[in-house]
């Protein structure tokens, strides 16, 4: 196996386990909240995770402190769950490649004609 399919397998499992744990947890303000992507560092010193907060910006604000106040509890899981030689510090992000596909769907729907227009107008 190739180091990048080991790093690969690494940040999924990363992914997992903090989504894992966020679907546990009784914060009001991580409710909605989806762990799209995580990314260990190759010495595992850090791991960031991203994050879509559904329902605008200040939700994704609150979501974020939430995450800042979980990150022991986090970390402590990820240490259990990888057995990794040294726990990495979780670093939040919002994951604005989310927001952009919507925005781009929108961009989309507006420049192309709906199923209703005439095709040769």
């Amino acid at each position: 196996m190739s180091r990048m399919d080991s790093g690969r397998r690494l940040d999924e499992r990363l992914r997992e386990v903090v989504a894992g744990k966020l679907s546990l947890m009784g914060d009001p303000r991580l409710r909605l909240v989806t762990v799209t992507g995580a990314k260990l560092a190759r010495d595992a010193s850090y791991g960031d995770i991203y994050i879509a907060a559904h329902g605008g910006e200040q939700r994704e604000a609150q979501a974020l402190e939430a995450l800042e106040r979980a990150r022991g509890a986090l970390q402590a899981s990820v240490n259990t769950a990888m057995h990794l030689r040294r726990t990495p510090r979780l670093r939040f992000h919002i994951d604005d490649t989310v927001a952009g596909g919507m925005r781009i769907g929108r961009l989309i729907d507006e420049l192309m004609p709906g199923e209703d227009a005439p095709a040769d107008a």
